[in-house]
């Protein structure tokens, strides 16, 4: 159907609601075509998007199409008894879609455990286990702007859905004609508001993650980035006995954003205003969460100005605490596992061999760590689980990234380093001395809209068919983990995935992946080298080739 069809459709519809057909009726040709040239994609991760009418944006009706191929794959699975456990963020329309969601359910006859104030996805996924519930829903938009919104599943485990399942969601939603002959039922008996005392439940399990007890002689700046960190975090740190400072502007509930630059913790403008408060008191630490508090990014004080540290370089801090504290107590379990990306850091399995843990390799994702997590508890012990790009989960009563959890490892990692006279700078450069200095790097190239696809696609169909070739580095061979893999490096199967990772001489790799959740092509760079300075400069060379190389594609 071509999109003025869609539109058509759309448009013309007696079952659509004033305001979607208002916004329908003031589109430009351009608009028309940008909202309803395709389907928004339910991916692995669920939905992610801009708001807005149409079939290619998230509204109301997208959000009911995909809750009704989730509800029937629940019937389909005889998981439709059990419930669906629901959260969600500060963002537009956040609240509405989850009781939206809900109330598709209910006129499925299944029923729903919903948070009735915003909570962390973590919270979420904790909550399907601790109900049993058949699968979960959490609508979020990570860190992207404002303008995003989204939605993810997940299954009875509480992690997200796995390909397998997500597949079949995909197929129910895709058998779905018409989003407007979806029903919805607002039925009190199916819908059961989770309570505050929950979060008690939650957090006593936060608590069991300590591994040393420090002198918490350490001051903290916090900020949920105006998301849904804030209900929880600052007041469970508190209690923990830490001395923390939230950046209040910040921590008002707002979708707006409007006291910072950036939602997204991975980018330095998101830090402006929390590290000017933290200098104004001289906070050693400065942490933020994502507004869906999945993901944790620190800002250190070091020789008087703060130093943003990254996820490679937080998660491999937070692996080596572990097994070394572990290890110097006794606790350190000769069955341990910790799992990894294919995108993230080679020092976290440098770590974990040089402790004879065993460490499995994923494909990015946290459902992918989630799926593993839950296939390998009867013959490992879980250790830790981590990704490039902010995300970690230290215990696995939750089976998604949990910034929660990280949070209190971190400031527990930095009270002890604190009292042996190090801060968390000093204490990673004790680990690069040790294992080697590894640096990484991610290139986040936006392309939006239906050009940017095309071209990610072209770029990637490139690079397949060709493999990369750079001046001062002899390629070793790659994986293709779409297709065939030619030069396998992890021991487990990986699933079929849109990934390309070149392995060249010198310790040097580089992937190209396209985003599943936003218009990004992200080439992500990993190399070894006797400092971190140089190996920066190198990187960058070697991504001004590429880039030169995809110009002229």
């Amino acid at each position: 159907m071509l999109y003025q069809d869609n539109y058509n459709f759309w448009v013309n519809n007696p079952k659509i609601d004033t305001e979607t057909k208002k916004e329908l009726l003031e589109m430009n040709d351009n608009q028309k075509k940008e909202a309803f040239y395709k389907d928004l994609e339910f991916g692995t991760g669920g939905l992610r998007g801009i708001m807005g009418a149409g079939t290619n944006k998230v509204n109301i009706y997208t959000i009911k199409k995909a809750t009704q191929g989730f509800a029937n794959y629940l019937v389909a699975n005889k998981l439709d008894n059990k419930g669906v456990a629901i959260s969600y963020d500060n963002r537009f329309n956040s609240q509405k879609f989850a009781y939206e969601a809900a109330y598709v359910l209910a006129a499925n006859n299944i029923k729903t455990f919903i948070f009735k104030d915003l909570r962390p996805t973590p919270m979420l996924s904790f909550a399907v286990r601790h109900f049993n519930a058949g699968g979960g829903i959490m609508i979020t938009a990570s860190h992207n702007p404002k303008e995003y919104n989204g939605y993810k599943a997940y299954n009875g485990e509480g992690a997200q859905l796995n390909l397998d399942q997500a597949n079949q969601v995909i197929d129910y939603i895709n058998d779905i004609k018409s989003p407007f002959d979806i029903k919805s039922l607002k039925s009190l008996s199916h819908i059961t508001e989770i309570s505050d005392d929950f979060d008690s439940i939650y957090l006593d399990l936060v608590k069991t993650i300590k591994i040393n007890e420090p002198s918490k002689k350490l001051k903290i700046v916090y900020s949920p980035l105006h998301g849904t960190g804030g209900t929880v975090i600052p007041k469970f740190l508190k209690e923990m006995g830490y001395e923390v400072f939230p950046y209040e502007p910040q921590m008002i509930v707002d979708p707006n954003f409007s006291n910072t630059e950036s939602s997204n913790p991975e980018e330095v403008k998101a830090y402006t205003k929390s590290i000017e408060y933290a200098k104004s008191i001289n906070a050693d630490i400065v942490l933020l969460t994502d507004p869906d508090a999945d993901r944790l990014g620190i800002a250190v004080l070091n020789n008087n100005e703060y130093t943003l540290i990254n996820g490679n370089q937080t998660t491999s801090m937070m692996a080596y605490y572990i097994l070394d504290q572990k290890k110097k107590l006794g606790l350190l379990p000769n069955n341990g596992v910790i799992f990894t990306t294919l995108v993230s850091t080679d020092l976290i399995p440098a770590i974990a061999e040089s402790f004879d843990v065993k460490v499995i390799t994923t494909l990015t994702g946290f459902k992918f760590i989630g799926e593993q997590a839950e296939l390998t508890k009867d013959k490992y012990e879980y250790l830790f689980g981590s990704e490039e790009s902010y995300g970690s989960l230290v215990k696995p009563f939750v089976r998604d990234k949990d910034a929660v959890q990280a949070v209190y490892l971190l400031v527990e990692m930095a009270s002890y380093v604190k009292d042996h006279g190090m801060n968390l700078v000093d204490y990673l450069e004790t680990i690069y001395k040790k294992y080697g200095f590894y640096y990484e790097w991610t290139n986040n190239i936006v392309l939006s809209g239906i050009e940017g696809s095309e071209k990610i696609k072209k770029i990637t169909d490139y690079y397949r068919n060709n493999p990369l070739t750079l001046k001062d580095y002899n390629l070793l061979g790659y994986d293709d983990i779409n297709g065939d893999i030619r030069f396998k490096k992890t021991e487990n199967a990986l699933p079929k995935s849109n990934v390309l990772k070149f392995y060249f001489d010198n310790n040097l790799w580089v992937i190209f992946r396209p985003s599943g959740t936003e218009p990004k092509l992200k080439i992500y760079y990993g190399l070894r080298d006797s400092s971190n300075e140089l190996a920066k400069l190198k990187i960058e060379k070697i991504n001004q080739e590429i880039l030169e190389q995809i110009d002229k594609l």
